[in-house]
C-alpha cells in the first residue's frame, strides 16, 4: 500500500471542511441564542457553577488528603513527625 502524501488541495479542502463544519455550529448556536443578553446570562450562570464546584471539589480533595496524612501520622521513624507536622499547618489555617 502507497501512503498518501497530503498535497496543497488536500490541505485547502480540509480548511473547507474545517470552515464549514464551523459555520454550521454558528448557525446552530445563533439560533438557539438569538439575544446577546441570553447568551451572556447563560454564560454568567455556567461560570457560577463551575466556581462553586470548584470550591467543593478543592475542599473535598484537601479533605481527603489530610485524612490520609492522618493515618500516616502513625508511621514510625521521621515520616509520621514529617506528616504531624504538615497537619499542624494546615490546620493552623483554619
Amino acid at each position: 500500500m502507497a501512503e498518501k502524501t497530503p498535497s496543497k488541495k488536500h490541505g485547502f479542502l480540509v480548511q473547507q471542511e474545517k470552515d464549514a463544519r464551523r459555520g454550521m455550529l454558528e448557525d446552530l448556536f445563533w439560533d438557539l441564542h438569538r439575544s446577546r443578553q441570553q447568551v451572556y446570562w447563560m454564560n454568567f450562570i455556567r461560570g457560577i457553577f463551575f466556581g462553586v464546584g470548584t470550591v467543593i471539589g478543592g475542599t473535598i480533595v484537601v479533605a481527603i488528603v489530610v485524612t490520609v496524612l492522618g493515618v500516616l501520622v502513625d508511621i514510625p521513624g521521621g515520616v509520621g513527625d514529617f506528616v504531624k507536622y504538615i497537619i499542624d499547618i494546615v490546620q493552623q489555617g483554619q
